[in-house]
């Protein structure tokens, strides 16, 4: 039930080590205080104030998750000044402010999808030009380049050189892209093209990159292959699956065992009875039988399940 409720509200489970929490929130301090001084310097302490927390939005893009599509540069530098030039545009045109704030603000975020550099802050600097007071709208368009332009670079530079010394998350993303390897034994490799049309199936934005995915389905799939199973768990007579796909995918059942003790290094009869191979047989010891088995599976009518315990 606990678990339902997480899930339902959206509370992140991952696991986060505290040395990457501390990292994001030391990151966030120099990030700040670089925008804070830019500020300051152009506009003044009091009416930096609204520009800071815009900027404040997007420091948690850059250092608490740096690889997120959304806090990549394009999108950081498009999407403030894109909104900035739509939130100068609707309040210059509409004054009063009651229509002027959602107008701008839906019409910053339609503006970012079509020019691909959706960021969230960049709803809030739209906002900031028709509600920032007296101050920001003596500025006109020079709020796009004064303070939003300074304050973005001022914040981009200080992310791309504070998240430099950490290998996995290093920023912009591709800076900490490594080759990509081969596909795990057993698992297929996913085409960029399949992950195209995956994503288009869903017809909504995914705040993770393909990189990052193809990264996470390589861990996993590497993980599993090098899953093995216990000998003292094998049981004669039992079938098992190496766990892999196409044509090297195969069921082997356990026929025999020689008497005594069965340890990891006793001899086992095996017949492979689907998938490569079927209708050979052949002898191994119980470790090298378990290392080549994933799991243990069952026969339903056509199908070869595993067991609902071993998963």
């Amino acid at each position: 039930m606990r678990t339902r409720l997480a899930r339902w509200l959206g509370i992140e489970t991952r696991p986060v080590s505290h040395a990457e929490r501390w990292i994001s929130g030391l990151g966030a301090v120099a990030g700040i205080g670089a925008v804070v001084l830019t500020s300051g310097w152009i506009l003044g302490p009091a009416a930096a104030l609204p520009v800071v927390a815009s900027m404040g939005a997007s420091a948690v893009l850059l250092f608490a998750v740096p690889h997120s599509p959304l806090g990549q540069p394009w999108n950081v530098a498009g999407g403030h000044l894109i909104s900035a030039l739509v939130g100068v545009t609707v309040a210059r045109w509409i004054p009063q402010t009651w229509a002027a704030a959602p107008l701008a603000v839906g019409a910053a975020i339609t503006a970012m999808h079509y020019l691909r550099c959706i960021h969230p802050p960049g709803g809030a600097t739209a906002l900031v030009a028709v509600i920032g007071g007296p101050a920001v709208a003596a500025l006109g368009y020079r709020y796009v380049v004064t303070p939003v332009a300074l304050n973005a670079t001022a914040i981009l530079l200080v992310a791309v050189a504070f998240n430099a010394p950490f290998p996995w998350r290093r920023y912009p993303a591709a800076l900490g892209q490594v080759p990509r390897r081969p596909a795990a034994p057993g698992y297929a490799p996913i085409a960029h093209e399949d992950f195209v049309y995956a994503l288009s199936q869903m017809n909504s934005f995914i705040d993770v990159s393909e990189d990052d995915l193809l990264t996470i389905y390589d861990l996993a799939t590497r993980r599993q292959q090098n899953r093995h199973l216990d000998p003292a768990r094998l049981e004669p007579g039992a079938c098992y699956s190496n766990g892999r796909y196409g044509d090297e995918w195969s069921v082997r059942q356990i026929v025999d065992w020689e008497e005594g003790d069965r340890g990891p290094d006793s001899q086992l009869v095996y017949k492979v009875v689907a998938g490569a191979g079927r209708r050979s047989a052949g002898v191994c010891t119980a470790r090298e039988f378990a290392r080549w088995a994933r799991h243990r599976v069952y026969r339903d009518e056509e199908n070869w399940r595993r067991y609902p315990e071993d998963r």
